[in-house]
């Protein structure tokens, strides 16, 4: 029997099992340390006061094919009950004519979860794109689910480090938390910007795009040389 339980796969050898076995040992641990970072997170204090209240621009009527636009405030993204705002930065500059691939692989698998997700907090995604761009790509993928804004008029990106100085656009995730003293700079996905080992993606998203995980589970691996499309043959 294993040294954890007492499941044997049908035909496994001992050489399998004891090489699962430490296998086991190693996620056992990454379990509790994903568990600890989580709850050091949880535990920071107080961030920056929001440098101001953005104004976007947004489709006034979701995905429909409409040329109406509104003005949304970083504020009215708050719901009455839900007192955090995750933003994920799209990378799709103004004069793209298509966006960042990798994102749009990404927000493919956002769309679905946030219907579940939006129960217990916000979700919305800003790209510098001006909002008939990022409406018509939203279109065309149908993310029925997110709640897509344009920072096309101002410098949310340039702030909270979802662009470049010389204006590329970053993927950058900022978690904001309503408080009694006002809208606070929670979290960034902050692995984007630290050192990386030789050839190494930041990583930085993974605990929110299954994909990458999926591809761990399986011999192959992610391999290095492969990215998403937003098409594919």
């Amino acid at each position: 029997m294993g040294e954890f339980h007492d499941h044997r796969f049908p035909n496994e050898s001992d050489e399998y099992r004891a090489a699962r076995d430490r296998l086991l040992e190693a996620e056992v641990a990454l379990r509790k340390q994903v568990a600890e970072v989580a709850k050091l997170r949880r535990g920071l204090p107080a961030g920056g006061l929001l440098k101001e209240d953005y104004v976007f621009a947004e489709g006034a009527d979701g995905l429909a094919d409409a040329e109406e636009v509104k003005s949304t405030r970083l504020s009215e993204l708050f719901r009455e009950g839900r007192d955090s705002l995750v933003v994920y930065s799209f990378m799709f500059a103004p004069d793209d004519e298509t966006p960042c691939p990798m994102c749009t692989s990404f927000l493919d698998g956002i769309n679905g979860t946030v219907r579940h997700a939006r129960e217990k907090i916000n979700f919305a995604v800003v790209a510098k794109a001006p909002v008939a761009k990022i409406r018509n790509w939203a279109l065309e993928r149908d993310w029925r689910y997110l709640r897509l804004l344009s920072s096309f008029g101002n410098t949310y990106n340039s702030d909270y480090f979802a662009e470049s100085a010389q204006g590329d656009q970053w993927p950058a995730v900022n978690v904001f938390q309503r408080t009694p003293s006002g809208i606070r700079h929670f979290y960034n996905a902050e692995l984007f910007y630290a050192p990386t080992e030789p050839d190494q993606h930041p990583r930085h998203v993974d605990m929110i795009w299954p994909l990458w995980n999926l591809f761990d589970l399986t011999p192959e691996g992610r391999a290095a040389d492969w990215y998403p499309k937003t098409r594919y043959d």
